[in-house]
C-alpha cells in the first residue's frame, strides 16, 4: 500500500473515531466535551480536505496542468515549491509588481514570474520579473512556464541572469522529485547571490 493511502485512511479513521466519541458524549448529555469533539472533527475534515487538495496538485498530469486558469497555476507552483522545502508567499492577484511567488531558503530570496501559456512566453514576462527584484529586495528571479520561450526572451533572460523554466524544466524538477529519481543538492534550487542585474530591455519580440 502506498504510503499516502496510509495516511488517507489514519485521517479518514481519526475523523469516524471523534465523530462517535462527539456522538457518544452528546448522548450521554456531557454537552461541553460533545462540541469539543465537533470542532475537532470539523478541524481533520478541514487538514484532510487540504491535504488531498495538495496531493492533487503534487501528482498532477501535465495535460492537467495546460487546463489551468492563471491563478490556479500559481497556486500549483506554490504547492510544488513548498514540496521542495521552500518557504513560498502568494502574492495579491492584483498589483503584484512583476511577481507571482516570493520563494525564501537558505537564507536567499527568489521572485517568480508564473506564465500559464498555449504559447511561447515573450520578453514583457522577463522584464517584469526583472522589474520585482528591487521591489522585493530578492536575491535572484525566475520565470516558470508549461509552455517555452521565444528567443528573445531567453537572450533577455541570459543577460539578467533570470532562470527559465519551462515545460520540459517543469517535468524534471517536480516529478523527478516526486518519484524520487534526483537526489538533493540536483534537485534543489542551488541559488547563489546575484552579482549584479544588468537593467537593459533592448532585445524586443
Amino acid at each position: 500500500m502506498r504510503h499516502f493511502d496510509i495516511i488517507k485512511w489514519l485521517w479518514v479513521a481519526g475523523i469516524i473515531y471523534t465523530f462517535l466519541q462527539g456522538y457518544t458524549f452528546y448522548m450521554q448529555r456531557q454537552g461541553e466535551i460533545a462540541v469539543g469533539c465537533s470542532f475537532l472533527c470539523a478541524f481533520c475534515i478541514f487538514q484532510f480536505i487540504r491535504r488531498l487538495h495538495t496531493l492533487y496538485y503534487l501528482h498532477m498530469k501535465m495535460k492537467n496542468i495546460d487546463k489551468l486558469n492563471g491563478r490556479a497555476f500559481e497556486r500549483y507552483l506554490t504547492v510544488q515549491f513548498r514540496h521542495l522545502g521552500y518557504h513560498v508567499t502568494l502574492t495579491s492577484y492584483s498589483h503584484d509588481y512583476g511577481a507571482d511567488l516570493v520563494l525564501r531558503k537558505w537564507g536567499k530570496k527568489i521572485v517568480v514570474q508564473a506564465k500559464r501559456y498555449e504559447r511561447n512566453v515573450g520578453i514583457a514576462a522577463v522584464q517584469e520579473v526583472v522589474g520585482s527584484i528591487a521591489y522585493y529586495k530578492a536575491d535572484r528571479a525566475m520565470v516558470v512556464t508549461n509552455s517555452n520561450f521565444t528567443k528573445s526572451a531567453r537572450d533577455l533572460a541570459k543577460r539578467n541572469e533570470v532562470e527559465l523554466w519551462g515545460r520540459k524544466e517543469m517535468q524534471k524538477k517536480f516529478h523527478a522529485f516526486l518519484r524520487n529519481r534526483c537526489k538533493a543538492p540536483a534537485c534543489s534550487l542551488a541559488w547563489q547571490p546575484a552579482k549584479g542585474i544588468k537593467s537593459a530591455y533592448r532585445t524586443s519580440d
